[in-house]
């Protein structure tokens, strides 16, 4: 296959990475697995008492393409807000943040105006997280077509 320069200069400017995985530090990786399973519906593939790997439902849009989560068994406890957090959008935010809540979850409060659109939330670890405000209508209808 040839390239023409300015693909040759773009495929060659373009890093060869992908993400594979999000990594999670916790002291009890079994326990924190069980609520970002139950919270995602996502299937353990791998799991040892210092580990543990979720991945997306297989065959799902989001198998091989959502990075894996990765829970690390670390000595400490959380002690400071996350450098990095996820980010969920939901179809429904209220009926999400009230079935996360009673899987463990609990509103946080980092700052944030009463305003936004968001709910920051913290898995039982202590891991903050943002359930979106659901697409709309017409953005559903968008990304459909895209």
């Amino acid at each position: 296959m040839s390239h023409t320069p300015a693909e040759a200069d773009n495929s060659a400017n373009t890093p060869g990475l992908r993400i594979q995985c999000l990594s999670v530090d916790t002291h009890d990786p079994s326990r924190i697995a069980d609520f970002w399973q139950a919270a995602l519906g996502w299937r353990r593939t791998y799991e040892d008492q210092d580990e543990v790997a979720l991945e997306p439902p297989s065959g799902s849009p989001e198998d091989g393409v959502s990075p894996d989560l990765l829970f690390l068994k670390v000595p400490e406890r959380k002690t400071v807000k996350n450098r990095l957090h996820v980010c969920l959008r939901p179809t429904d935010q209220v009926r999400e943040v009230e079935r996360l809540t009673a899987l463990g979850a609990t509103r946080e409060s980092v700052g944030q105006s009463d305003d936004v659109t968001w709910v920051v939330m913290a898995d039982p670890d202590g891991n903050e997280f943002c359930v979106l405000r659901a697409f709309t209508a017409e953005e559903l209808s968008q990304l459909q077509q895209a």
